[in-house]
This record gives structure tokens, sequence and C-alpha cells, in this order.
């Protein structure tokens, strides 16, 4: 790679209308010298560009705004958090070029193409706070770097990357699902966290985030010459997974289980070990309950989730019976046991059998058993369920007392950042993180 590469963010997808203003100076193509609010629909096969009074300004399958220099564009009622727990709508601005797509099920993309580094600054003070340690903030500017540039590496070369797997054996009463990142058609990443939280400069992009993109321009890590497929999540629990635990049975040398402490811990191996973990508090970089600390690094609505490292859910039985009715479209009949079957060395669960009077089902990966145990999704799948009883020895209420805030493989966010406070350099961090790796320039 010789130089920047310019990437596209979908922002928006799938609407059936889009809101936003333009800030600034823009040209539209075929339209003209464009500024202030606009409005956008489908019809007849086209996009309907019209100003803030209403009036139609032209239509096209595909209109692009070329930003004039210092410009911005907003875009109003974007989600974020799809569907997780903090799900919401807000109004972003950002930075860059706006392309709104026609889809042919009559619904619209809106697409950000912006150069990489840009992208980057706004990721990281997205993905955590601007304000977090500058050494953290050159790790992730890094990860998130690499992240990136593998999955183009891939597209450019025509490799195939496996985006959501499913076996499904209903003779034996298997449903086994994993959602891996997905190529998108129109744009090369999205804005959420299903690839990257990237909320362009609604987000405070601070002097030090700035710096730390500027301080690691084109820096990667990579093993065995190639560059890492570097995945991360929030908190680990103590012990970060196995790829293949959350993903397809793939053995990625970075990608493995290590202990997040100065100290080891051992893999997690039987239930017992699984209990006797998730149920105590042991040394861990991501075991952090300081609350300035936590203000520095997490953005204000992961700062909302207070209980991360170690957690605790509570439902009535016939609540849980509700819930798994919704998210698997199964109905159990009365809740009799939820027991794993297999867990990952982080005490993850990857196979979890679910007994009801009518149905039993075995259900993995991690994400799929989040999904399928919450209105919208466990902090993960690290758990040990106990049951309550009533006199008559009936099950009254499932507890689920859990380790972690999401699927545990690679980088955790909050041990990095805990490792930064505690002096380690971003090539320590990112070494602890990803075994046998290396940093090196892209380009």
């Amino acid at each position: 790679m010789k130089k920047e590469p310019r990437i596209s963010v979908g922002i928006m997808d799938r609407q059936t209308g889009i809101n936003g203003r333009l800030n600034g100076g823009f040209a539209a193509q075929g339209f003209g010298p464009v500024s202030g609010i606009f409005s956008a629909k489908t019809a007849s096969g086209t996009i309907v560009l019209a100003d803030g009074s209403g009036r139609e300004i032209g239509r096209s399958p595909s209109i692009r705004f070329g930003a004039g220099d210092g410009s911005t564009f907003a875009l109003f009622r974007v989600i974020i958090g799809n569907r997780f727990h903090w799900e919401r709508k807000e109004d972003q601005v950002f930075e860059g070029d706006l392309v709104l797509q026609y889809r042919e099920d009559e619904t619209i993309a809106a697409i950000n193409e912006i150069p990489l580094e840009d992208y980057l600054k706004n990721v990281i003070s997205s993905e955590m706070s601007g304000t977090a340690p500058s050494e953290f903030l050159k790790v992730h500017a890094i990860l998130s770097r690499s992240w990136l540039l593998a999955a183009l590496g891939r597209k450019e070369n025509n490799v195939e990357k496996p985006g959501p797997g499913e076996e499904i054996s209903e003779g034996q009463g298997e449903i086994i699902r994993w959602y891996d990142r997905e190529d998108h058609d129109l744009y090369d990443v999205c804005a959420d966290d299903h690839c990257q939280r990237y909320q362009g400069i609604t987000k405070i992009v601070s002097p030090e985030a700035e710096k730390a993109v500027r301080e690691t321009r084109g820096m990667v890590i990579t093993c065995e010459g190639k560059i890492c497929d570097a995945r991360y999540s929030k908190a680990c629990g103590g012990l970060t997974e196995d790829f293949a635990t959350a993903w397809d049975a793939t053995r990625i040398p970075y990608l493995v289980s290590i202990s997040d402490a100065p100290v080891s811990h051992h893999a997690i191996r039987t239930e017992d070990e699984a209990t006797r973990w998730i149920l105590s508090e042991p040394e861990a970089y991501c075991n952090t309950k300081e609350s300035a600390l936590l203000d520095r690094i997490l953005p204000d609505f992961d700062r909302e989730t207070t209980s991360f490292f170690r957690w605790k859910v509570e439902y009535g039985r016939e609540e849980l019976e509700r819930i798994l009715r919704e998210k698997s479209g199964i109905d159990f009949g009365t809740l009799e046991e939820i027991a794993p079957l297999h867990r990952g060395p982080s005490g993850r669960i990857s196979r979890l059998k679910i007994t009801g009077s009518k149905k039993t089902v075995t259900v993995g990966k991690e994400l799929e058993i989040r999904r399928w145990l919450s209105p919208s999704h466990l902090f993960s799948s690290a758990f040990v369920v106990t049951t309550e009883h009533d006199r008559h020895g009936n099950i009254e209420r499932f507890v689920f007392h859990g380790a972690g805030w999401g699927h545990g493989v690679g980088l955790c966010q909050i041990g990095a950042a805990v490792m930064a406070t505690r002096g380690f350099k971003a090539n320590e961090v990112l070494g602890h993180y990803f075994p046998g790796s290396a940093i090196r320039k892209a380009y």
C-alpha cells in the first residue's frame, strides 16, 4: 500500500427517508451548489431531494454532495447501538463527502466518503473517550486501522470473508449461529458496533485523539507478514477468549485466550472452575471501579453500564419464557433447565442447552446465546445460572451471574486503557493482547 486510502462508511442504510443539514458549501453532482436543511425520499426508482421548505431540488438514483473547505453535514436520528442495550437515536455531524444511494428495495443508504486517517480520529473518539490516556489512544488508532485495512485487503484481493454463519440440525435440536463482519455491498464499513463505532465529530475529537492518529499514521499490527484482523471488546472479565468460541472454528494465532492481568490466570476447563471464576473478583486490568478513570476513558452512554467486570441479571420464570419465545421464535413451554454444554477458556459459553416442557434446543454461539436470553443482549455469555424455587419446589426465578462485556476476543478496551494509565506503552499493550504480533508501517 503506497498511500492512505479513502474509504466509504455507511452511516444509515435501508431508510425510507433521510433528513439532514449541509453546513457550509456543498456541490451536489448534477444539481449545483446546495446548503442548509434537506430531505430525501424514494419515488419511481430514484431519490427525490428537497430543501427545507419541501421544494424539490432534483432526483437521481445516486446523489453525491462534495464538501467544500471546512464544510460538514448532519444526519438526523441516526441509530447507534443497534439492537444492543444502549440503542438510541441521535443527530450526528460528519466531515467529508455525503453520498445518497438508492436501493432496489426502495430504500436509501447514506454514505460518508472520507480519508482513512480522518475516519480514525472519529472512531477512537466514538469507541472510547477522546480524553483517555494518550498512549491508549495510540493503541486504539493502530488497532482500528489494522482492523479496517485487513478487511479492505481481503476485499481488494477477492478473498471470501464469511459473514453470518449457521449450522441448524432440527433432528438433533441444535441452532448454532455466529455473526462475523459482513462485506457490505455499497460501502467499506458500517458506522455502528457491528463494525466500528463511527459517530463523526458529534463526539469530542480531542487534540489528544488527533495527535494519536497523527503520530501512528499508517501503523498496523501484523502477524506472519499479514495485517492482523484485530478484534476487540469492551471488557474481557479477566481472561480473553479464543476466536473460535465466537465465530467459525478457525484457529488464529494472535486471537487466543490470555490472562488480562500482571499475574497468570488459568483457562476455564470445567463447570466448577467456571463457577468459582465468575463468582470471584480476580486481579485483572479491566477489574476497575475507579469512577474518575471510567469517566475519562468511556463515552457517556457506556458509562451508564456500571457493572461490567462482574454482573447479575434476574428473570422470573414466566418472564424468561416470554423473552425466549420472542427472541428465538420457539415455545419451550415451562422452562426447566439452562445448562452449558461447552465453554471457551474465558468461561464464555458457545453451546447452551435450554430445556422446557415442550422443547429442548441447543443454541450457540456466544452472541446468539446473549440475544436469546435478554430483551437486547446479555453483557456476555460467560455466566452461570442458578434457580430459585417456590414452596412447592417449582422454578420461580432464574439468576444469571456473569463476567465481562462483549465477546472477549482480542483486545480488552477497558483493560488496555488501565494498562496505559499504569505506564505501559502502545507496543507493550498491543503485544500483550495480540501474542506474536509486531507493529509496522502500512503506508
